[in-house]
């Protein structure tokens, strides 16, 4: 008999648009052989799932349950694609586990809590050989905080909303004069802004999900993109980044990577597919942790995909495995 599912997409946040186009791959992806499945779409205004003939079916909050023809649907399990809020903050997941219905992400806790960066960055702190770029936390939008931010970091800086994504509202600062713009602009997105070092290197990011043998790590993608920083544009433009999976690392590195980056996946407590980025210092190829994304992209151009198929399985197969350890 097959599972019912609930592919949950859409959202709160700017991450809308990226959200509903995570979803049109994963839907196209779900074993149909195993999953009954409904796209359910969360609004501020409405949940809802769009049948054939687009008639909106709206979901009983009660207990996320739809009525369709007059038969009552109630789900087996929920595949989260819903990037920022709710569906990456926690909120769904603490909702969904007063019902009792698994998903396939992280808990409501390590959720709530890998969205703030500079708490996310406390935790990981200590594990072995994972470094920190020193950073200012701001909490207030001060005319003193240029002042503040000067005094404890050395230029450039990034300046970052702390608990946003896709790098909405992220600056690079180059000067002095260029920081209160970059401020306005991070909490123009969030009442939280982290203020980090620049730290000179390579970046990557790294697939980590909690397979049916274990923790797994998918091969890294190193990111080389012809603007300053991997930003909204860089990420979600065609021909602006270069994205090459596996990324370019010797043996030693390759090691040294996913032995921090488990450690990091189960100091977090994470669960299902995380995505954790990271920078090999230039001069010391030290690993320095950026963030981890508890709901990675799952777009054509999204990096999950391809560290998948870089070892040879289909999207459709992992989809399935996420399911079937979560829900089990």
């Amino acid at each position: 008999m097959k599972k019912i599912i609930a592919l949950v997409t859409g959202g709160f946040t700017g991450e809308s648009v990226i959200s509903l186009k995570s979803a049109e791959v994963i839907d196209s992806n779900l074993d149909r052989e195993k999953y009954e499945v409904y796209k359910i779409i969360i609004s501020q205004e409405s949940w809802f799932y769009a049948d054939s003939d687009g008639i909106k079916h709206e979901v009983d909050k009660n207990d996320f349950s739809l009525t369709i023809n007059d038969k009552a649907i109630r789900f087996n399990g929920i595949f989260i694609g819903l990037h920022g809020s709710p569906g990456e903050d926690g909120k769904l997941q603490g909702y969904f586990d007063m019902l009792g219905i698994p998903y396939t992400t992280c808990d409501a806790l390590t959720s709530a809590i890998t969205m703030n960066k500079g708490y996310t960055k406390a935790i990981v702190n200590g594990i072995n050989k994972l470094n920190i770029a020193r950073s200012v936390q701001l909490f207030s939008n001060l005319p003193a905080n240029s002042a503040e931010v000067l005094s404890q970091l050395k230029l450039p800086l990034f300046v970052k909303p702390n608990n946003g994504g896709s790098s909405i509202g992220m600056s690079k600062v180059k000067t002095p004069g260029e920081l209160p713009e970059a401020l306005e602009k991070a909490f123009s997105e969030d009442t939280q802004v982290l203020v980090e070092e620049f730290v000179n290197g390579r970046e990557f990011t790294i697939g980590v999900y909690n397979g049916k043998d274990g923790i797994k790590v998918l091969p890294a993608t190193e990111i080389v993109t012809s603007k300053e920083f991997f930003d909204f544009e860089a990420k979600y433009t065609s021909g602006v980044t270069e994205e090459i999976t596996p990324g370019r690392m010797s043996e030693e590195e390759k090691t040294r990577v996913e032995a921090i980056v488990v450690d990091a996946y189960q100091k977090l407590n994470c669960k299902g597919v995380v995505r954790i980025d990271y920078i090999l210092e230039e001069e010391t190829g030290k690993f320095f942790f950026i963030e981890v994304n508890t709901v990675p992209g799952q777009t054509e151009n999204s990096i999950i995909p391809q560290q998948v198929r870089a070892i040879g399985r289909t999207i459709k197969d992992f989809y399935t495995e996420l399911i079937e350890v979560s829900i089990t």
